[in-house]
């Protein structure tokens, strides 16, 4: 049998975070949501504490952007897999660079 994937949810805006949250939960009913976080500080705690598989950030958010997030989260959880999500497209190239 296959192991819970697990992953923590980063974005600033409510209505945003909440979408995503319901939509992995229709599309995806194995995931386990470990962590939804409203900013890069809880979200790189988040990371650290739990070590999920996947981690989905907002790439613009107070305190820490989701680039950030990432490129410290590579120290504290290496095996955790990065998925950017981003309402502004001149964001989308920097975090296919990261």
């Amino acid at each position: 049998m296959r192991e819970t994937v697990t992953c923590v949810v980063a974005e600033d805006e409510q209505l945003f975070r909440d979408a995503l949250l319901e939509l992995l939960r229709q599309e995806w009913p194995a995931l386990s949501i470990v962590a939804a976080c409203d900013d890069g500080g809880a979200a790189l705690e988040a990371i650290g504490e739990h070590k999920p598989d996947v981690a989905f950030l907002d790439i613009r958010m107070p305190g820490l952007t989701g680039l950030e997030v990432a490129r410290i989260a590579t120290e504290a959880s290496p095996r955790t897999h990065i998925v950017f999500v981003t309402a502004y497209d001149q964001y989308a190239i920097d975090a296919f660079e990261q």
